[in-house]
C-alpha cells in the first residue's frame, strides 16, 4: 500500500537488504541509508526525519558525514577569534596525538567507548594523565562547538573522561647545576632567559615574547602588559644587578617593538627545547623543565624572606591554591630545617 502523500518512502535496493527512506523538503528529493535491515527501526528513522522538517530542525544526510577534523577547524577558529595564548598548543596536541586517531572519524562513530579506547591507547604509549587530560579538554570544546553551531554539527556529547593527576612536578634548579647550565650555552640569549626564569618564575611565552619598549633599563623595570599574560594580568618588577647587566646589552641598538631575546643572527628566539633538553643533559638534570624555574624561583624569593602574597604577584600566580601546589620545599629546604632543630 502506497504511503499518504508527504509522509516519505521506504524502499530496498535490488542489491542489498538494507532500507532506504525517500522524502521531500521544500521542492527537494533526499534520500538516505538507513543502515538497517529492520523496518520497523527504518520507519522511526524516517518519521524523525519529517518531524525535524515540520519543526525546522532539519540537518539532513549531510550531518553524517562530518567528521572530527571539521571539529577541529572549528575549534581552532575558536581559538583565533578569541586570542586564546594556548593556540599553538592545541594544535601540536591535534596534529600529533588527536588526529591520526579521530581526524578521519565522522562524528556519529565517536562514542564514549571509541573515547575510552583512545585513553588507553595514550597511557599504552607511557602519556601522562595531565597530557591526556589536556588532549581530551581540546576534542570535548570541540564537540561542544559543534552542539552550538548552526546548524548544529554535533547532537550527542560523548563522555570525556578526567583523570587524575599525580604527576606533580617536584624539579628544582640548585646554584651548581645552574652554573653548568650556563656554560652549557653561553649565549647571551639563553643566560638571560635563564637566569629571569629562575629570578622570577616566568613561564617561556611570557619571557620570548617580550619587546625591547617593555624595558626601562634607567628605571631598572620590565613591564609585562595587562592581556599579555596567562591570567590577563599586567606585571612589573625591579631588574636584579645580574638581569640589568644582561638585558642592557639585550636591548642595545634594538627598536622599541624588537624582541628582547634575539640569537646571534638577529631572530628573534622562539623554540629552544633541543638547547634546553641537551644544557639539562649537560647540567645533570636531564628531566628537567624550564617550567620547574617558576618552582625554583618561588623557592628562592621565599628563601630571601618575601611575602607569599608578593611572590604571587611577581610570578603571576593568581590564587594560592595554584601556588601550593607548586610544592616550594626541597629536599635541601627540609634538611637545612632539621639541622636547625638540632642546633637548638
Amino acid at each position: 500500500m502506497a504511503r499518504p502523500r508527504g509522509t516519505g518512502s521506504l524502499y530496498q535496493r535490488k542489491d542489498s537488504a538494507v532500507w532506504w527512506i525517500k522524502y521531500h523538503r521544500n521542492g527537494r528529493s533526499f534520500r538516505e541509508s538507513t543502515r538497517t535491515e529492520d523496518k520497523r527501526i527504518a520507519t522511526r528513522i524516517l518519521g524523525k526525519r519529517l518531524a525535524e522538517i515540520s519543526t525546522n530542525t532539519f540537518v539532513g544526510p549531510t550531518h553524517d558525514r562530518i567528521t572530527v577534523g571539521e571539529l577541529a577547524d572549528d575549534l581552532f577558529r575558536d581559538y583565533r577569534i578569541n586570542g586564546r595564548k594556548t593556540t599553538d598548543d592545541v594544535q601540536t596536541r591535534w596534529r600529533l596525538h588527536i588526529e591520526p586517531f579521530f581526524g578521519s572519524r565522522r562524528v556519529m562513530e565517536v562514542t564514549s567507548d571509541l573515547v575510552a579506547k583512545y585513553v588507553d591507547h595514550r597511557q599504552s604509549e607511557q602519556a601522562s594523565n595531565a597530557t591526556i587530560n589536556r588532549e581530551m579538554a581540546a576534542l570535548k570544546r570541540m564537540f561542544r562547538i559543534g552542539m552550538f553551531a548552526t546548524p548544529p554539527k554535533v547532537f550527542r556529547l560523548p563522555k570525556f573522561p578526567k583523570l587524575t593527576e599525580d604527576n606533580i612536578r617536584t624539579g628544582f634548579l640548585e646554584d651548581a647545576q645552574y652554573r653548568k647550565l650556563i656554560a652549557y650555552c653561553p649565549d647571551l640569549w639563553f643566560q638571560t632567559i635563564v637566569e629571569m626564569g629562575r629570578t622570577y618564575g616566568w613561564r617561556i611565552s611570557e619571557l620570548i615574547n617580550l619587546k625591547v619598549g617593555q624595558i626601562d633599563v634607567a628605571a631598572r623595570t620590565i613591564r609585562l602588559e595587562p592581556g599579555t599574560t596567562k591570567n590577563k594580568d599586567g606585571r612589573e618588577v625591579t631588574m636584579t644587578a645580574n638581569i640589568h647587566t644582561l638585558l642592557t646589552q639585550c636591548v642595545a641598538g634594538k627598536s622599541t617593538d624588537s624582541s628582547v631575546l634575539t640569537r646571534p643572527d638577529g631572530k628573534p628566539v622562539r623554540d629552544f627545547r633541543e638547547t634546553w633538553a641537551n644544557a639539562c643533559r649537560s647540567a645533570g638534570v636531564p628531566g628537567l623543565l624550564f617550567h620547574d624555574l617558576r618552582r625554583t624561583a618561588a623557592r628562592n624569593l621565599r628563601r630571601a624572606g618575601i611575602a607569599e602574597g608578593v611572590i604571587m604577584k611577581i610570578g603571576g600566580w593568581r590564587t594560592r591554591s595554584v601556588f601550593e601546589r607548586y610544592a616550594i620545599v626541597s629536599q635541601t629546604d627540609i634538611a637545612d630545617a632539621l639541622k636547625k632543630l638540632e642546633m637548638q
